[in-house]
């Protein structure tokens, strides 16, 4: 699992009140890549005892985050993000066969992250429930 934090996971930098407990049952069942341009400098501290935050640079992080996605069999892959700089991410695991995951969690959602995604939902403790819930997610990803 591949997820950007800022906008994603937080809200103006502080982890979504729920979330912390559904990250920490994922952790179990899957590895948990975090990665951030993390604006308010908080992911580091928001995710201790969860997961080790990978930070990006300034400039182009919608080319860091699809080069570090495609380390990995993208197949195998789930993708959470909002932002315009997550949108080569979704793209690169939508693409490669795996399941990318646009979300809102009151800060919005680019037109082009959710343009790239399979799925948009509405708040993180949503989304990843969902994800726990695999019945739910083949439901709404059926043809």
């Amino acid at each position: 699992m591949i997820s950007d934090f800022t906008g994603t996971l937080s809200r103006e930098g502080k982890l979504t009140p729920g979330l912390k407990p559904l990250l920490l049952r994922l952790a179990k069942l899957v590895d948990l890549e975090i990665v951030t341009g993390d604006t308010y400098g908080t992911a580091g501290q928001q995710l201790r005892g969860i997961a080790a935050p990978n930070l990006l640079k300034p400039k182009k992080q919608d080319v860091q985050k699809r080069s570090f996605a495609k380390r990995f069999d993208l197949e195998q892959v789930v993708a959470f993000g909002n932002g315009n700089n997550d949108r080569l991410l979704l793209r690169a695991v939508k693409q490669g066969g795996g399941v990318a995951i646009a979300i809102d969690n009151g800060e919005g959602c680019a037109i082009d992250a959710l343009m790239n995604a399979h799925i948009f939902v509405t708040g993180a403790v949503s989304a990843f429930n969902l994800l726990l819930n695999p019945t739910a997610l083949k439901a709404t990803l059926r043809f």
